[in-house]
């Protein structure tokens, strides 16, 4: 785990660039505390830039890397966890391989197979791999967008790295806010596709690539995409294959995902999806006990998950660390600082309890890995049968329900209506307006988050945007060809929305402490597998997880798998801003430049700070977008502490 930078000019002075590839390795020095580098090329205005956190070979892993013939080179961040097979492959074709370090083999993979050569790696990555003989860049980023990857190009420089403020630290580049990455904000706190909410900074997307090479002196890029999830619908089998494949495809992520050379934990949250990870991860250690780290809050026991992950701690002997999160009376101190270590709003109030834990990981272990994805992957989530359940109850009622092959009855999923019990303020939402119309529409309104948001703010300043609609950017999506079913644009949507926001949680609050997080669940052959099964069977009767549940059956104590009270980690905000932090959040939205900012309506925000429901988004949404002006756009960047 590391952070990369890069400069392409098409005219410049070597002095120039390595003055500002430091200054952009400085900005994220926190992603590699281990060694850092810089190459420069001596033809052209080009360098690229490495801070390292070493994992893999420690030793032998520095970079930038270099091919032994000086012709490729290489910065990257990640893990490529299928590195010793590929390192074989390569050596027997005749590569000069030194090290086991899975830099060397990305390197040497690209030399060998050329571009094409991301469709071998199994790992998460973003990388950036320069060709001196023909003076081509060639960059990644994983198909599932577990590590970033932002640039900027303005027809005549392209920067690019592992987080943004390396980019705002070149004095090119002004931090401005970007009007439709705003409205994307204000909708599903997350911007959609290659948008940040930085007027000129992209996103690479997961899946996709950048190229970019000199015409003459004049620099462009290319970006393409070189891979989606395609949805193959395997009639040929039972639910019995699909449940034993998918536990040995499983079997077979935690334990490459195990390969490190420094020591490695788990997050347990006491869920089936870590409890699962740590299980199968701690049998194949045979008696060595992993370390694993569990995080709660004192104010109820409705945020407390300890007794469940001390379950699953006993049954799989593991090392259990445990903390409990102040951040009440921190959030003060505790909500700037990650604001600027995540460069944008952040997706929700969970950023908090992760970086508490991480940072408590990070005492013992380099490496942690956990349960991300698992719930968009394997259908986890009660808005799925909030959908479903309007979806069967309009097939009653019209008498429609046989006009889709997979379809799911109504009578099949009543008996597992009582998840929906403690989400009744969601089917108030979802139910208030609009029933029984486009699937597109009824989902939208699930994951829509402005409700209650938009008379908080000015709307000339927020609709200057020429008509942009993020409701049309969600349709692009969720209405793909060849999904087959609403379980299956469901899960599309939130494998290239929701959960790029939670990976990009998930990398910041473990870099920040200096740690690699690893999401064993979302291995694409995984990911790739799942698309393969139909709906009937992966979201049978309207059972949560129902494979997945099946396939780790024997791993898991059964007191995991009879929960009925699973949290998802909520967090007490809504306790927070109205007791401990109340001054903190009345001070920071209230105040004389959040009035002069020209964005809200502050007479309703200060409505809104007192109406605020438990477990609600709006104070949450409001407290980060001024704080994250603050940081970014005001220019007060480092918050004490970081």
């Amino acid at each position: 785990m590391c952070g990369i930078v890069g400069s392409l000019q098409s005219v410049g002075r070597v002095g120039e660039i390595a003055n500002g590839l430091n200054k952009m390795m400085s900005a994220i020095r926190h992603r590699g505390p281990d060694g850092d580098g810089v190459w420069l090329d001596e033809r052209r205005p080009v360098g690229l830039g490495h801070v390292r956190l070493a994992i893999i070979d420690p030793e032998h892993g520095k970079q930038p890397m270099v091919t032994e013939d000086g012709r490729f080179i290489v910065v990257f961040n990640g893990a490529i966890y299928n590195y010793l097979e590929l390192r074989r492959e390569l050596i027997g074709r005749g590569h000069p391989l030194h090290s086991y370090s899975d830099t060397e083999v990305l390197l040497y993979a690209c030399r060998e197979w050329g571009e094409s050569f991301v469709d071998r790696l199994v790992g998460m990555f973003a990388f950036a791999i320069w060709d001196k003989h023909e003076q081509k860049l060639f960059c990644a980023r994983d198909r599932i967008g577990i590590k970033p990857f932002y640039f900027h190009f303005d027809g005549q420089r392209l920067l690019f790295a592992s987080e943004i403020k390396a980019i705002l630290a070149d004095s090119s580049v002004r931090a401005e806010a970007n009007a439709k990455g705003l409205q994307d904000y204000l909708t599903f706190q997350f911007c959609l596709n290659e948008k940040t909410l930085f007027k000129g900074i992209e996103k690479l997307e997961p899946g996709h690539c950048l190229s970019a090479e000199y015409v003459g002196d004049r620099l462009k890029i290319q970006v393409r995409q070189y891979w989606d999830l395609h949805y193959h619908i395997d009639e040929e089998h039972d639910e019995r294959y699909f449940i034993d494949t998918l536990a040995g495809l499983i079997d077979d992520s935690v334990r490459l995902h195990m390969r490190s050379d420094v020591p490695l934990g788990a997050h347990l949250s006491g869920g089936l999806d870590s409890s699962a990870v740590v299980c199968l991860a701690s049998r194949m250690l045979g008696g060595e006990q992993i370390k694993t780290f569990t995080g709660a809050f004192s104010e109820g026991p409705q945020f407390d998950e300890t007794a469940y992950a001390k379950d699953v701690s006993a049954f799989a002997n593991t090392a259990y660390n445990e903390i409990y999160i102040p951040a009440g009376h921190e959030l003060p101190d505790v909500l700037p600082r990650l604001m600027y270590y995540m460069d944008e709003p952040l997706a929700g109030p969970g950023v908090i309890p992760q970086y508490y834990v991480s940072q408590l990981a990070s005492q013992q272990v380099k490496v942690v890995m956990g349960g991300q994805g698992g719930d968009e992957l394997f259908i986890g989530y009660a808005r799925y049968m909030a959908a479903y359940l309007e979806k069967c109850l309009s097939g009653a009622i019209y008498q429609t329900a046989n006009q889709n092959r997979y379809a799911v009855s109504l009578e099949s999923i009543v008996p597992n209506l009582p998840l929906l019990a403690t989400y009744q303020p969601m089917m108030q939402g979802l139910w208030k307006e609009g029933l029984f119309g486009p699937s597109d529409q009824r989902y939208f309104s699930l994951v829509d988050r402005s409700d209650g948001l938009s008379h908080l703010f000015d709307q000339n300043a927020i609709r200057s945007t020429c008509g942009y609609s993020p409701f049309e950017s969600f349709q692009r999506i969720f209405n793909r060809d060849e999904l087959h079913s609403l379980v299956n644009q469901m899960t599309y949507f939130d494998l290239k929305g929701s959960l790029p926001a939670l990976l990009h949680v998930e990398d910041r609050t473990s870099m920040a402490a200096s740690i690699e997080s690893r999401v064993p669940l979302l291995d694409h052959r995984i990911v790739e597998f799942m698309a393969t099964v139909p709906p009937n069977i992966k979201f049978a009767g309207g059972r949560m997880k129902h494979l997945f549940k099946e396939s780790v059956r024997s791993a898991v104590p059964t007191s995991i798998f009879e929960r009925k009270d699973k949290m998802g980690f909520p967090t007490p905000l809504t306790q927070w801003t109205k007791g401990p932090a109340r001054d903190f959040v009345r001070d920071t939205l209230l105040s004389q430049r959040a009035r002069e900012r020209g964005l809200y309506n502050v007479d309703a925000v200060e409505q809104a700070l007192a109406n605020e429901r438990e477990f609600g988004r709006v104070v949450w949404g409001l407290l980060n977008l001024e704080l994250w002006h603050r940081v970014f756009i005001d220019g007060d960047m480092k918050p004490s502490g970081v």
